[in-house]
């Protein structure tokens, strides 16, 4: 073995340049050939290409030979190869992918960049931007988020411009329309008169109005602040609509680069939001376990690049996305 991969070290070593300079090649290596989708045994020169294409689409000029001095060659497709950065760090420009929140949030996920009125606006969760509806429009919101180091003002990156309120239940609830309720409060409250005492109760019904989205806006402070890439998986093609089945990739701040599978559609999910408040979602799409805290925000995409949704909610095993339709729609948003 050890003089077999010195003869191909040494013929990679000759033609390597000329290799990467082909259509496609992203890469050269000494590897095993695979053969009918096993690896064999053999050395193999192996030349990684951003996308396999047919013999017919290639100019003759850029065609990996079969063998090089005897030594055979593998075409393996990898895609484009990128640097590695970290999520959690700062970014200028900010792409998709990397860590914000608002100043008094902990940390989530920069989903895309889009359009407001012709103007470019981050788009990110409610509960990442707006902090679940307890902001204001023009707080500061922070590249990082603050949990990741993010400080005001040096981490200043944008305001708060619009965000979607939040249904939630767990508040003091509205009068009931019950009768039973209604009349038993009223007994009790003669009770209470009678004793002396002051304290009064009311019936009251809680009700969770379902909710669509949870989903914000923020203008950045300087537009080259600001990327319309997305981390890890580039330019955003278009937009699409999420199908049963439909394979999808995300870029988030916690777990990075995943993907996985529509699993269910028109989804209907109860969702909680901490202090005992939980928001009804409904025309929601679930996935499987792609994401974990702090991916909230991320922009979830087809492998063609159209975005299909807004990430913001999962657990160990699920991973729930708003359409991003309904994202557009409800904040008038476009590309």
């Amino acid at each position: 073995m050890t003089e077999d991969i010195k003869l191909v070290r040494k013929v990679l070593h000759r033609v390597c340049n000329d290799l990467l300079k082909k259509q496609n090649v992203v890469a050269t290596g000494i590897g095993y050939k695979t053969c009918a989708g096993e690896k064999s045994s053999s050395l193999a020169i192996v030349c990684s290409v951003d996308q396999k294409l047919s013999r017919a689409q290639l100019n003759s000029d850029d065609l990996v030979p079969q063998q090089i001095d005897g030594v055979a060659t593998d075409v393996v497709e990898t895609g484009r190869i990128r640097a590695l950065n970290m999520h959690t760090q700062r970014h200028r420009p900010a792409p998709g992918g990397v860590s914000i929140a608002h100043r008094d949030v902990t940390a989530g996920t920069l989903g895309c960049v889009v359009k407001k009125n012709g103007r470019r606006v981050i788009l990110s969760n409610n509960h990442v931007l707006a902090n679940s509806n307890a902001a204001q429009v023009g707080d500061a919101i922070l590249q990082p988020g603050p949990y990741d180091g993010g400080k005001f003002p040096d981490d200043h990156i944008a305001n708060l411009l619009e965000f979607i309120p939040i249904n939630l239940s767990g508040g003091s609830g509205l009068p009931s329309d019950c009768p039973v309720g209604n009349r038993f409060a009223s007994i009790l409250n003669w009770l209470a008169a009678a004793t002396g005492s002051g304290t009064r109760l009311q019936a009251v019904r809680i009700q969770i109005e379902d909710n669509l989205v949870d989903a914000a806006i923020a203008k950045p402070l300087d537009d080259n602040d600001v990327s319309a890439d997305i981390l890890d998986i580039g330019n955003i093609a278009g937009m699409t609509q999420g199908l049963l089945g439909m394979a999808i990739q995300k870029s988030g701040r916690t777990t990075e680069y995943t993907t996985g599978t529509i699993e269910q559609v028109d989804v209907t999910v109860n969702v909680q939001y901490g202090g005992g408040q939980v928001g009804r979602f409904a025309d929601q799409i679930l996935a499987g376990p792609m994401s974990q805290g702090g991916d909230s925000g991320s922009a979830v995409l087809d492998n063609d690049n159209n975005l299909v949704g807004l990430l913001f909610a999962g657990s160990d095993t699920t991973t729930i996305i708003n359409r991003m339709e309904n994202v557009f729609s409800a904040l008038d948003l476009s590309l």
